[in-house]
């Protein structure tokens, strides 16, 4: 089915026929063909569901996307990692696919500094030692029980690289400053174990793992109805019927009334959704120019000490599959302001923190003028990368992955809806599955 053939859906009815409710065109709409959405369709097929995906945009994947023109080279400007890889789903699928994997379970820093120079031996084992320690708290104190509190209350503070760590482990890892992330939230949806990177890219992969299914591109939904036997997908391009629906869209753009429902959802719905905001964590790639290679190997990484507050350093890695281009990595507030000044702020500052390692001559020397810079704050259909816990609102997740509207023809899913794996394409994935049993046993 093509957009036009979306068109006009919902038109007249035959004579005779005022008193029957309108037929579905199919069994199950999903919306949006990101890693939940791909999922959520195979799993229906292969239960023998009729399903048309809806896409907003132009391509799959959603926040997995692959984009190899302008570095010459695979680029995830989203998901980069099959996290926690021995339980991931998508572990067995790329290799089926014949994908190319990395294990990349210890990020170890090339370099570190320490101010405006190298770590010293004892104090690269400090930096580690404070990595254990805060990680130790925050799984302590969880454990103890009682109310949620911010996660920045239950770590160590004051030590000389304890806010390193929490810009680490909040800010870049998880997209959001840790005075607003929810404890338990952090604590519960923890990754470890393997981290497999794809050569040919995350996007890739998924955009793979989708192909062939019936997705309508270019299709915005701008209303949901769910208020009679069926649900009614509507926007300008027309109107789909259809006897359930799975709603993957980001709670980015859901908080925001991208896509409307009549009538309202109800509170704890709405609640669930307001209680996972998105976070941010953006990339920075410059391309070397060809002049070398900073005396450094393949997947090289750059990290430093905090110098104080306000003090908002990237996380680098360079030379990823022994390519020729740099990536930084900035998340939580540092990565708003960046996305709302622009893209050639993005680009001074990323070469400003690569001046600190090698230089401010070394880095003209070595890298092409220009940046790509990833923008998924400004992307309507997104706003946002991945989503976490308000402080207080830990149980939003299941509410929302729970909730079962119209008879529970109505799901929700995506990795905000993940309890274990929030944040991760693998928890998508997991979640679109789960949603399309759900209204599979609704539908009968």
């Amino acid at each position: 089915m093509t957009a036009e053939t979306v068109d006009g859906v919902g038109g007249g009815r035959p004579a005779g026929a005022a008193s029957r409710p309108p037929r579905p065109d199919v069994e199950v709409v999903v919306i949006g063909a990101g890693a939940a959405g791909i999922a959520a369709a195979r799993r229906l097929l292969a239960l023998g569901r009729s399903v048309r995906v809806l896409e907003a945009g132009a391509r799959l994947g959603g926040r997995a996307w692959t984009e190899s023109e302008v570095l010459g080279a695979p680029f995830d400007h989203g998901a980069s990692w099959i996290h926690v890889a021995e339980r991931n789903p998508l572990t067995p699928l790329a290799r089926s696919l014949g994908v190319t994997l990395r294990d990349e379970r210890r990020r170890v820093r090339d370099i570190l500094l320490a101010g405006d120079r190298p770590a010293t031996p004892a104090e690269r084992a400090a930096h580690d030692a404070a990595c254990e320690a805060w990680e130790a708290a925050a799984e302590t104190r969880d454990a103890s029980g009682g109310p949620d509190i911010p996660l920045a209350e239950a770590v160590p503070r004051g030590g000389p690289w304890d806010a390193t760590v929490s810009h680490w482990y909040s800010a870049i890892i998880s997209g959001v400053e840790a005075e607003r992330f929810s404890l338990h939230d952090y604590v519960r949806t923890g990754l470890d174990g393997e981290n497999l990177q794809v050569a040919e890219g995350f996007g890739t992969l998924v955009a793979r793992l989708g192909e062939g299914l019936p997705v309508t591109p270019g299709a915005p939904v701008a209303r949901l109805r769910w208020d009679g036997a069926g649900m009614a997908a509507e926007g300008e391009w027309g109107a789909l019927r259809a006897g359930a629906a799975i709603v993957t869209v980001s709670t980015g753009v859901l908080a925001t009334g991208g896509l409307r429902f009549l009538p309202e959802l109800p509170d704890a719905v709405q609640a669930a959704i307001a209680g996972l905001p998105q976070g941010l964590l953006s990339k920075i790639a410059l391309r070397a120019s060809g002049a070398g290679r900073l005396g450094l190997g393949p997947f090289a990484r750059l990290g430093r000490q905090v110098a104080g507050p306000g003090d908002h350093p990237i996380s680098w890695m360079l030379w990823p599959w022994d390519r020729d281009h740099a990536v930084g990595f900035i998340g939580g507030e540092a990565a708003w302001t960046l996305a709302r000044e622009g893209p050639a702020a993005a680009e001074a500052f990323a070469r400003a923190e690569l001046a600190r390692y090698v230089g401010p001559v070394e880095v003209a020397r070595s890298f092409a003028p220009g940046a790509v810079v990833t923008r998924w704050a400004e992307d309507p259909l997104f706003l946002g990368a991945y989503s976490h816990a308000r402080v207080g609102c830990h149980g939003a997740r299941a509410a929302l992955r729970d909730a079962a509207l119209a008879g529970g023809r109505l799901r929700f899913a995506g990795e905000a809806c993940h309890t274990r794996y929030a944040g991760t394409v693998g928890g998508a994935w997991s979640s679109g599955e789960r949603a399309a049993e759900a209204v599979h046993a609704a539908l009968g």
